[in-house]
């Protein structure tokens, strides 16, 4: 039994996402931490913080350092955070000269939020990727029957005649702006996060720019102008992002579901979901699992917004509700556009008859 749908046993088959689970699961969680902690390593060894030999050696452990789960579970309960103990795991591994080299002059917060922002940077490049299919597909869906008449309906009533075209275009238009969104705010969000204690790098003194600049390069992020950790700005815009997405796919599931209807019969799918009780039916569960996720996201999205204010240099409980609502978030848009792709390849036709 699962408290989240999104992974649930077999809500799962309804509204899960394999590829947006694996990037957001705990494997990769811990692979985005060990590979902050080794790049820090090398980076401080490259502008001669620490030792090359103990750089060396907090790269070697990180690449095959696997964690005692069940004291991470505990240290998160203690501590408020899991960096800690992992911390503390990591030391043990190490020989007595390179342990105090691990983890210098960085804090929990830096490992949590750059880790976060290395794996929205690769499910933000997939869900890219998954808007450009859709428009491809819906493209065409315009190509084959783009010419045939609809009814134009206006308050769910009757209104003017258009054509099948003038409805796909009005679900393919926010796609793009949407990619272009992205673009614009990757800058703001792909973005490391390193201060240190309190946000000032203190133990690296006048080195600490330099650190900075040299650790982004090795993850390929932007170096920040200054830390980030209590300004959560760009993590919120990325949730508005999210829910414009599924925003967008829910105003499309909306439509398909009303036009499937059987007194209307505007669109055909095949494969559609069956009813224990009546056995004609055929419904447009992928339609209404769109709508369902666009709602939700829109709700979520105050909530993340809730997670910008964060009193002085660290919140706890600003950077909780975060870890609470974004995944959600994450989860449901990738969700969206993979019942998206997959509910428009099970269009077979739009449309009466031909325009004209």
């Amino acid at each position: 039994m699962s408290a989240s749908p999104f992974d649930h046993p077999f809500l799962s088959g309804l509204l899960g996402d394999e590829e947006t689970r694996g990037l957001m699961g705990l494997e990769a969680e811990l692979a985005a931490m060990l590979r902050f902690e080794a790049a820090l390593a090398r980076a401080e060894a490259e502008e001669g913080v620490v030792p090359a030999a103990a750089a060396a050696a907090i790269e070697d452990l990180c690449g095959a350092f696997r964690p005692d789960m069940a004291a991470l579970n505990l240290g998160a309960a203690r501590d408020g955070v899991v960096v800690p103990d992992l911390v503390r795991q990591l030391r043990a591994g190490l020989a007595e000269p390179h342990r105090a080299h691990l983890h210098f002059g960085a804090t929990s917060q830096d490992v949590v939020d750059t880790a976060l922002v290395l794996r929205l940077k690769e499910l933000a490049a997939r869900f890219d990727a998954r808007l450009t299919e859709l428009d491809t597909a819906l493209a065409w869906l315009e190509r084959d029957f783009g010419g045939k008449a609809l009814m134009g309906r206006t308050r769910m009533q009757d209104a003017l005649p258009i054509t099948a075209g003038d409805r796909i275009a009005a679900w393919r238009q926010p796609l793009a702006r949407h990619r272009a969104r992205l673009a614009e705010l990757a800058p703001r969000l792909f973005v490391l996060q390193f201060g240190g204690a309190v946000g000032t790098l203190d133990k690296l003194g006048d080195q600490g720019p330099a650190v900075a600049r040299r650790l982004a390069g090795l993850l390929d992020l932007a170096a920040p102008q200054r830390p980030w950790h209590t300004a959560r700005d760009g993590i919120v815009e990325f949730g508005g992002w999210l829910a414009l997405v599924t925003g967008s796919l829910g105003k499309m599931g909306q439509d398909i579901a009303l036009m499937a209807q059987n007194a209307l019969g505007d669109i055909r799918l095949a494969g559609g979901g069956g009813s224990s009780a009546m056995p004609h039916k055929e419904n447009p569960v992928g339609a209404e699992v769109l709508v369902a996720l666009a709602r939700y996201n829109a709700a979520l999205a105050g909530a993340l917004s809730g997670a910008m204010v964060h009193e002085q240099e660290r919140s706890g409980a600003a950077w909780t509700l975060e870890w609470l609502v974004l995944p959600q978030m994450l989860a449901a848009t990738g969700a969206a556009l993979a019942t998206a792709g997959r509910l428009v390849g099970q269009i077979r036709s739009i449309g009466a008859q031909e325009g004209g």
